[in-house]
């Protein structure tokens, strides 16, 4: 049995959310961290190397919640939204849908928000041992890319990569080239787990996004065992309307913990040990 832990996107919420949730399934002996496989997205990207490093998740909110200096207060929102549109344009191939979101994204000037302060606060700036992978997108060419410990980007950077949302953040300089959101392609990618026997799914914005690419991805899976956790109505309430919110780090994360029993069950059939 091959296990997968795939982690969507979602910010500030996302990232606490997805914290809580595993802290409070391990504190009833459901142990996530024991993956095979960690996919990390976004704010996936954070929680997954958390997890692949072993490091404490409540800590390490908490020294998030601490330390956060971040403002999104000058970002264009119409920007953003007219960024993320074209991704959703049938008439527009992927790649080239992806490619005009870099071509915002690399276009907006400096908000003051620094992506790459997520990164360096990382307890363990190696890349782990267990398989970890973070998804990225060329910001020049719309290419789809997954970082991995023998792929040549330091860990620090692409977690970077993966959170800089296109028209927020700046894109992050890997190699000589500069590199956006991986929630670009999908808040998920969890068609990365595919040949996994079972798989964990935590998706942060599940109820913003849209079903239809998650719908293809999981049937990339086959016949793999799905446990897919998504917020409930009272984290939907915390997470309000700006996931970007650093006044959300501990609220979010009390949210997950406190859902995690509700869940328990349902990830618990599918994470035999």
């Amino acid at each position: 049995m091959t296990r997968a832990l795939v982690l969507g996107g979602g910010g500030v919420a996302g990232i606490a959310w997805e914290a809580g949730i595993i802290t409070g399934l391990r504190r009833a002996g459901i142990e996530l961290g024991g993956a095979d496989l960690i996919v990390g997205t976004s704010a996936g990207s954070v929680v997954g190397t958390l997890v692949a490093t072993e490091a404490d998740l409540e800590s390490s909110v908490g020294v998030q919640a601490n330390t956060e200096v971040a403002t999104v207060s000058a970002v264009d929102m119409e920007a953003v939204m007219t960024a993320f549109s074209l991704l959703y344009d049938p008439s527009l191939e992927p790649q080239e849908a992806r490619r005009r979101v870099g071509e915002m994204a690399l276009s907006v000037k400096d908000t003051g928000a620094k992506i790459e302060t997520i990164g360096n606060r990382l307890p363990v700036k190696e890349w782990p041992q267990r398989r970890l992978l973070i998804t990225a997108v060329d910001a020049g060419t719309g290419e789809f890319v997954v970082w991995e410990r023998d792929s040549g980007a330091p860990l620090v950077s692409a977690v970077a990569s993966s959170c800089a949302v296109p028209c927020v953040f700046p894109p992050v300089e890997i190699g000589g080239r500069r590199y956006m959101d991986g929630g670009v392609r999908s808040a998920t990618n969890a068609d990365l787990a595919a040949g996994s026997s079972a798989v964990v799914l935590l998706e942060p914005l599940a109820h913003t996004s849209p079903k239809a690419r998650l719908k293809a991805e999981l049937a990339e899976l086959g016949d793999a065992a799905i446990a897919h956790v998504v917020p409930d109505e009272a984290s939907i309430t915390v997470f309000g309307t700006n996931v970007l919110d650093p006044g959300l780090w501990r609220p979010a994360f009390e949210a997950g913990l406190a859902q995690a029993p509700a869940v328990g069950e349902s990830v618990a059939r599918v994470w035999k040990d």
